[in-house]
């Protein structure tokens, strides 16, 4: 698979959606994580991220503006134990809760399926850190209608251990821009990470498209010790 950089992955797509990427820094001492959300209405686009419990969960900017909190309004990041999860919708809650009861990734994400917001059919995306002695490895799943056919629901789950210095994988929930949107095709991306957590940020954020882009949260996580950065960048201040 070609490794492919995540700047021009990210700015020559006007609208990806709202994307992950997980993978392990340059100089090989943390796992790092990406999230971001965009948005083309109103209600949408009238978002932050704020600190949640060790994650992060969205809130209105203006609450009086919010018109439908249905899949706007969720935790995208929690932690559970020595797992790190990060979603694009509630199903976060779904797999700490029912990892929580000893389920896997997996089995948890098999409870559910594609957003409902006809006639896109939202993917549902996640990831999962799992942080160990020796490191991490981490797994990312799609939930996806079939070619926008709601009745049947395609899940895949790619897994990654031993993760390579400098290189991580991104997903993301559309295509392109469209309508309906194109519902993300194929494995999550091979891409090359680079960079300090500001320097990362800055990438990330910089080539989102300037009119779509709504928040961003990135975290970097020492693998020999634990300790966490975070940063949070949200378009609404």
């Amino acid at each position: 698979m070609i490794k492919l950089d995540l700047a021009k992955e990210l700015n020559s797509n006007a609208y990806p959606g709202r994307g992950i990427v997980i993978g392990k820094s340059e100089c090989g001492k943390y796992a790092v994580t990406g999230y971001f959300i965009m948005g083309r209405s109103e209600n949408s686009r009238n978002r932050v991220f704020v600190e949640d419990g060790g994650g992060i969960r969205t809130q209105a900017f203006d609450p009086s503006k919010l018109s439908d909190p249905h899949l706007i309004i969720y935790a995208p990041v929690r932690v559970l134990g020595n797992k790190l999860i990060v979603t694009n919708g509630d199903q976060t809650d779904t797999i700490y809760e029912l990892m929580d009861k000893q389920f896997t990734f997996e089995q948890a994400l098999r409870t559910r399926e594609f957003e409902d917001d006809a006639p896109n059919y939202t993917p549902r995306i996640s990831g999962i850190l799992r942080f160990e002695e020796n490191g991490f490895n981490y797994a990312m799943s799609i939930l996806k209608s079939a070619n926008g056919n709601p009745d049947s629901c395609q899940r895949h789950t790619f897994t990654y251990t031993d993760p390579v210095a400098g290189e991580g994988h991104f997903i993301h929930t559309y295509m392109g821009d469209g309508n309906p949107l194109p519902s993300f095709e194929g494995e999550p991306k091979l891409v090359g990470i680079s960079g300090n957590i500001d320097e990362f940020t800055d990438m990330l954020w910089n080539n989102l498209n300037e009119d779509n882009k709504v928040s961003l949260f990135v975290r970097y996580v020492n693998i020999e010790d634990g300790s966490v950065e975070t940063r949070i960048v949200n378009k609404n201040n």
